[in-house]
Order: C-alpha cells, then structure tokens, then sequence
C-alpha cells in the first residue's frame, strides 16, 4: 500500500483538486511503466507467514536488503518499514506482504529487469534465514490470527474501520497479494478513454491471471478468491466505478467521487491522525473533527485518493489494479498486458470498440464471473477466454506497433511477455485451474506443496 504523500502546498481553490490529477498529463513520449508487485514471506521449515521482528522476519529480509544492496531505510515510529533507492521503493503490505513500487521505466525490457532483479536480491538474503516468498492472489493456508499487523500507523487505522464496513476488508489487508502496473495519459480525453478500457478489461485481467483457488488450506471454490475479498470489503471504495462511462466524465467527476468516500486519517508530523469516516468535504470548509479550523493541503488529497480501491485508480497515472499475484513471468506480462492495449492509439481504440456496447450490468456480472470461473466464466453470451483472446490479440498488436527493443536491439519488440497468458488462452487454463489439478492429482490433496512449486 501507499507511503505518505508529500509536496502539495495549501488548497485554496477546489479547481486545485482536479488540477492536481490533470498535471498528470504528459506528452507520450514521457510515458512510463510503474509495474508494483506483492508477495507472501513465509519460514521454510514451518511454512508459516513472517512476523515483523526477529531472526527470520520481515525486518531482517528488509535490513538485509538495505545492508547487502544499499537501499536506503524508510522509518516510522522507529520501525523500519520500507526502503527506496533509483526510484522504486520495496514497502510492507498489511498482513506483512513485501510490495516492490517499481521505479517508471520506458519499456517492458527494462521494468522485468527491475522485477527480476528484486526477486534476486530478495532471495538472496532470504536464503540466508530461511524464508521463502511466493506470490498469488491469496494466502492458501493461513489464518486470520497468524498474520500480524505491521508497525504502520495507517494500517492501525484501517484495520479498525475495515471492521465496521464490508465483510472481508482484514482479510484483504492480510492475505491478498496483487501485481499491478501504472500507466500514464497525455489529456483528459486520453484519460478517460484509457480509464474506460481499464475498468472494462479489469475482469479479463482478473481471469488470465487467476491464482487463488484455495483459502485456509481448503478449495474456496472459486479461481480468485482475491476477487471475491475485494468485491465484499467496503462499497464506498470499491468496485468498476460505472460514472466513469458517464458522457462528461473527466477529472471533476472522479473529484466529485473522491470527495465522497470517507477519510481514513490525516498525516501529520510522522503520525497518522484518526479521521475514520469523516469527509473530505469537511475538511474543505475547515470544518475536519480530527483537525478543527484546520484546511487541508494538496498532500493530504494526494494520500486520500490512495485510500480509494477501484479496480483503476486514478491519481496523476492510473493503476491497473485487477490482477491476482502470481510467478515472475506473469509479473511481466500484466505490464505488457495493459501497455499493449493502451500505449498505441489504434490498439486503444480498438480495446474501446469491443468493449463499448457493455452497460454497467454486463461488466459488473464479467467482474463476478471473471474470479469465480476465470476462463471458463460466460455472461449474456460473451465468454470470457474468447474475449480474454481478443484483447490479447489487440495488446500484442500494440506492442508490436511500439516496437521497443531489448537485448540490445536482438529482441524487436515486448510481443514476448504475453506468452505466458498466450499460453493459457491456448489452454484454456489459468494459473488457478493448473493449481488444483495438481491438488487433486500429484499433491494427493497435500497443499503444502504449493510453496515448493511456486515460490520465487
């Protein structure tokens, strides 16, 4: 999850709000690719979930990684709880999940060299205490009690609040795990366009790269159990956003859409005040409860838009947030995914024309179906692998139209990303459909051995 936002000046005008989101706008030549990944750390012996402190920790891979490769340390409240260095940041989720924020970098090429380049270092320092990682969309065996909370003031205050609304908010904070990919936008027509293929395409996404078909050491009964915790967490945040296919939808509306999902807190000197379910609005007039007479600034709008949790996130980029965690290919291919489909115009306008005609009510139904059935899901006659076909035909087409090399100009474009969900449109299986055939076959039902297949 998000670190504190920083740099914005006093509101003075509430044109300031969507001003902040439209300087977002870049010429597409200064385009980049944000690819973030999270993934569960665990002890290999007793393949349990990390605590924060101790010997085999959470802490200790962090200090490991500032030690051994010269990241430099993130603290709160005396805890380390993150670390940055050439742009990119490696953060802690919740429930102790390892997020890497990768830097924005120009082509595939260079951000799967950056994804694989963590994974190396993290595992290297793993290996040293006997931690393993592996990442999918939700933890398979553990529970709710044994994943701890991280010394993080802002999740303090979720935890609380995600109590009270929805009926799985702490299970999302604790054992899911997603890979996403931020994406930029030239204008506000460009962003809309994009913001409307995101929210439709989200359930294809959601689908190739399904991977949480077990929960609590049991079948859920479902491809991505990541899907359903974050459909049932909290309405007010959530969800496939249907004002965005409003005629006039822009940066005022999703303003207007911000402004009325409850705060979490404000941050102030290193703290995280309580602002649990106040208004933003509010704190406009001067008016917050948590800080009376006081007004906010444009970094305290920055941090409330990261406590909202659509399936696309707009801030001054958009977040492709759709995706279950998975193995290191698929860590390059949601980014290839998404670039394909969006970074060249005629692939974008061909993404928009198949998905245009949907209504709320069909991407909503894609949306359930997309995590219950994954590939196999079908709605009102639209079948999820045919379309998940399509659109990976359109992205492969985009990347073949950037034709960014790598390898020193040996490889022509980032066409080979996709192979991975290539493959699984040509199979008709998700990661999560792989999964339980091994259960129900090689495993003999023993689901432990998910670690050894999957880890990093």
């Amino acid at each position: 999850m998000s670190i504190p936002q920083s740099g914005g000046g006093p509101i003075e005008r509430h044109e300031q709000l969507a001003e902040y989101l439209a300087d977002g706008c870049k010429p597409k030549d200064d385009w980049r690719i944000g690819t973030e990944h999270e993934k569960f750390g665990y002890c290999k012996d007793s393949l349990k979930p990390l605590p924060y402190e101790g010997e085999r920790s959470i802490q200790a891979v962090l200090e490991g990684l500032r030690d051994k490769f010269g990241w430099a340390a993130v603290e709160e409240a005396g805890y380390l709880i993150g670390l940055e260095k050439d742009g990119a940041n490696v953060s802690l989720e919740p429930g102790g999940a390892l997020e890497l924020s990768g830097a924005p970098l120009e082509t595939i090429h260079q951000t799967c060299d950056e994804v694989n380049e963590h994974l190396r270092e993290v595992k290297e320092i793993a290996d040293k205490i006997g931690v393993g990682f592996i990442g999918l969309g939700a933890a398979p065996e553990w529970t709710h009690e044994q994943m701890p909370l991280m010394p993080k003031g802002r999740y303090k205050l979720m935890d609380a609040y995600m109590g009270r609304v929805g009926s799985t908010g702490t299970t999302m904070m604790r054992r899911t795990c997603t890979v996403q990919v931020n994406l930029d936008f030239g204008s506000e027509a460009d962003m809309v366009q994009k913001m409307r293929v995101a929210l439709a395409m989200q359930p294809l996404a959601n689908a190739l790269f399904a991977s949480s078909p077990f929960f609590e050491g049991q079948k859920n009964g479902v491809k991505s159990y990541r899907n359903y915790v974050w459909r049932n967490l909290d309405a007010d945040r959530t969800g496939m956003l249907p004002f965005v296919f409003d005629e006039g939808f822009g940066f005022e509306a999703y303003v207007q859409y911000a402004l009325d999902v409850p705060m979490y807190f404000v941050y102030r000197d290193g703290k995280y005040i309580n602002a649990l379910g106040q208004s933003f609005r509010d704190f406009l007039k001067g008016e917050l409860p948590a800080l009376p007479g006081e007004k906010p600034t444009l970094s305290d709008w920055a941090d409330h838009l990261t406590t909202l949790f659509p399936e696309a996130r707009l801030k001054k980029f958009i977040e492709m947030r759709g995706a279950d965690g998975g193995p290191w290919r698929r860590l390059c291919a949601l980014p290839a995914f998404w670039v394909g489909l969006t970074y060249d115009q005629t692939a974008l306008d061909a993404a928009w024309d198949m998905v245009k005609g949907w209504d709320a009510e069909t991407r909503h139904k894609l949306h359930v179906c997309a995590g219950e059935q994954g590939l196999a899901g079908e709605v009102e006659g639209l079948k999820i692998l045919d379309l998940a076909r399509e659109a990976l035909n359109i992205a492969e087409a985009g990347l073949k139209a950037r034709a960014r090399p790598g390898s020193g100009g040996m490889v022509p474009d980032e066409t080979h990303f996709l192979n991975a969900l290539q493959e699984s449109v040509a199979s008709g299986q998700t990661l999560a459909d792989e999964m339980l055939e091994h259960y129900d076959g090689d495993w003999n039902g023993d689901l432990s051995q998910i670690y050894t297949a999957y880890s990093y």
